[in-house]
């Protein structure tokens, strides 16, 4: 790892880590705030939640939420904070590599005596720590407002904690799936539609499944691979699924490494 490198990759996202360390705290605290006048009338609540059709439920990740208990409105909660943390970790994915190459100022980079490898493995360990201090503001948020809100309500802790690990390899799906996908494109002139696209997409091919009750969809979308419902049911991962997540993590940091130490860097000329 090149020191400069990671000290320079890590301030030129540190703003944004705070904003989207914030912004994740903020979404945890409005919803989890609401949760005692949700619990006062659960049960009415509940009902009418049967009443609208199980696609449309599952579509929003509401299949079998039970709004009387604290863990399973969080797992409402927990569906908002997916969403925001894809398309953190794909927008740092994206533009690790490919702000320099839209500048031109990645020919700068290269001409310094530092191998490809080590430049990409100081950058990747500059986004995981930002990356890290956003999981940490999300983990104290989640267990410090549950424990809050809840009232006289007991949940376990450790299928809260099962919940929050999930989120680590979520983003790590979405980091590096941007990070190879921007290595195979010929240039990224905007990383944000990358992001939101790939976020987005992930979400609704999850959604299309659950309202078709396609089953392929499952190995696609870590949305499925990480459902809070199942969690909160079965008290565990779904293994296979998961394992998913961690295959396509590892080939696609692999394939990373390989394409940039043989990408052709444009330059100013």
């Amino acid at each position: 790892m090149n020191n400069n490198i990671y000290k320079h990759e890590f301030k030129t996202r540190l703003r944004s880590v705070i904003t989207w360390s914030v912004s994740a705290a903020a979404v945890a605290l409005l919803y989890l705030s609401i949760f005692p006048s949700f619990a006062k009338d659960a049960a009415l609540i509940n009902k009418t939640m049967e009443s609208f059709p199980p696609e449309l439920r599952a579509a929003f990740g509401m299949g079998n939420v039970d709004f009387s208990t604290i863990m399973g409105f969080f797992s409402f909660v927990y569906f908002f904070l997916q969403i925001m943390l894809a398309i953190q970790a794909a927008n740092y994915g994206f533009g690790l590599v490919s702000i320099e190459e839209r500048e031109l100022t990645a020919d700068f980079l290269l001409t310094k005596p530092v191998a490809r490898s080590k430049i990409m493995t100081s950058k990747l360990l500059a986004v995981l720590t930002s990356l890290g201090i956003t999981q940490v503001v999300v983990w104290i948020s989640a267990f410090g407002f549950v424990n809050v809100f809840k009232g006289d309500r007991t949940y376990d802790a450790g299928i809260l904690a099962l919940l929050l690990l999930g989120l680590i390899v979520f983003q790590l799906f979405f980091l590096t799936v941007g990070l190879v996908v921007s290595l195979l494109v010929k240039r990224v002139r905007s990383v944000t539609p990358y992001a939101m696209g790939l976020g987005f997409g992930m979400y609704v091919l999850g959604a299309f499944g659950d309202m078709l009750g396609e089953s392929k969809f499952e190995k696609i979308t870590p949305f499925k691979h990480f459902d809070p419902n199942y969690i909160i049911k079965n008290g565990q991962f779904d293994t296979p699924l998961v394992m998913i997540s961690v295959a396509v993590i590892i080939v696609s940091a692999a394939a990373s490494y390989w394409l940039y130490t043989r990408r052709d860097i444009p330059s100013v000329t």
